[in-house]
């Protein structure tokens, strides 16, 4: 039975308009972005077969293109579509984040970064440059590594604070293993990163650890 003819009420799309997004099942929300399904199976019929493939929906979103486009019911244009619909929402949340005080939105900060960097294959190091009330002013990847470590520079990171006029900032880098633990070298680097950015008086207000759906503070540990 194709989706129109269900009843009313248990149409994706018309859910989401009456009840919220919130309401919507993870293969709903993927049949509204969907919008048709193959030859036998309904939109929602569809999401279910993907979800299933890839093992649920964050698994889909955070899938290279290769994959996506080799899927039954994708392609290139679907995949250009996912990629879009994941960095509106980094913007969103870095928008929200140059509106107030990162102090004030702990948790917001948290998920902007984990919504970053957390599919990254590779390790990548970040900095949130912030002004004198702790509001976003950029975000920049400054460094890239393998697997396993990234070289970070406190010079570059110096430069690039006096550039955007940084009063404060937030350093970040994922950890691609998942375990969000902080190394040995994290500890290292972020003292010698706040030891170079006080001599030009700016303040390294935390540096987080992202892992596989854990942020670790070293403010929140004491470690700062």
């Amino acid at each position: 039975m194709a989706i129109k003819d269900w009843p009313q009420q248990e149409r994706p799309r018309e859910k989401l308009l009456t009840a919220g997004a919130g309401s919507l099942s993870d293969a709903e929300l993927l049949a509204i972005f969907l919008r048709t399904g193959v030859r036998g199976k309904t939109a929602v019929d569809l999401a279910r077969d993907l979800l299933l493939q890839f093992g649920g929906l964050r698994q889909l979103l955070d899938a290279d293109r290769d994959s996506v486009c080799a899927a039954a019911g994708l392609g290139d244009a679907s995949y250009a579509q996912l990629q879009a619909v994941l960095e509106i929402g980094r913007r969103h949340l870095l928008q929200a984040l140059q509106r107030e005080s990162v102090l004030n939105s702990p948790e917001r900060t948290r998920h902007f970064l984990t919504s970053h960097l957390r599919a990254y294959q590779q390790e990548v190091f970040l900095c949130l440059f912030l002004d004198s009330r702790h509001a976003v002013i950029v975000c920049e990847e400054l460094f890239y590594g393998t697997i396993d470590g990234a070289s970070v520079y406190p010079r570059e990171v110096v430069k690039r604070a006096l550039k955007h006029n940084a009063a404060a900032l937030i350093l970040a880098h994922n950890h691609p293993s998942g375990v969000a633990e902080p190394s040995q070298a994290d500890l290292r680097i972020t003292e010698r990163l706040k030891a170079a950015l006080a001599l030009v008086d700016i303040r390294v207000l935390d540096h987080m650890v992202v892992g596989d759906g854990e942020v670790v503070s070293l403010a929140e540990r004491g470690l700062l």
